[in-house]
């Protein structure tokens, strides 16, 4: 699965690139039809400290799924972003499951 990481109004560091990265094969083993993952990573300007968000899309055969999550860290908004694909991978395999 290809994994393309990028950052909005910052430059992430190789620690989190991998943290990502790492986060992401393991949907792989989940869902074997990954063709590949997008991974944006934003830092908005704003008062709170809940300032930074991590949007994910999957590329699968049929419908891309999608998650976007805002938290005070981006390793927690990734975990976040994660944990929602994996309802969604987990819901696409029921639709899909042959009877």
């Amino acid at each position: 699965m290809q994994v393309k990481i990028q950052s909005v109004h910052f430059t992430a560091d190789q620690r989190l690139e991998e943290f990502i990265g790492e986060k992401l094969s393991k949907l792989n083993n989940r869902f074997d039809q990954i063709i590949s993952a997008e991974a944006t990573l934003r830092l908005e300007k704003s008062a709170t400290r809940e300032n930074k968000i991590a949007e994910i899309k999957l590329m699968i055969p049929g419908n891309d799924l999608f998650a976007k999550k805002q938290s005070k860290t981006f390793e927690e908004a990734t975990d976040l972003a994660i944990d929602a694909l994996k309802t969604q991978i987990n819901k696409r395999k029921r639709r899909v499951k042959p009877a």
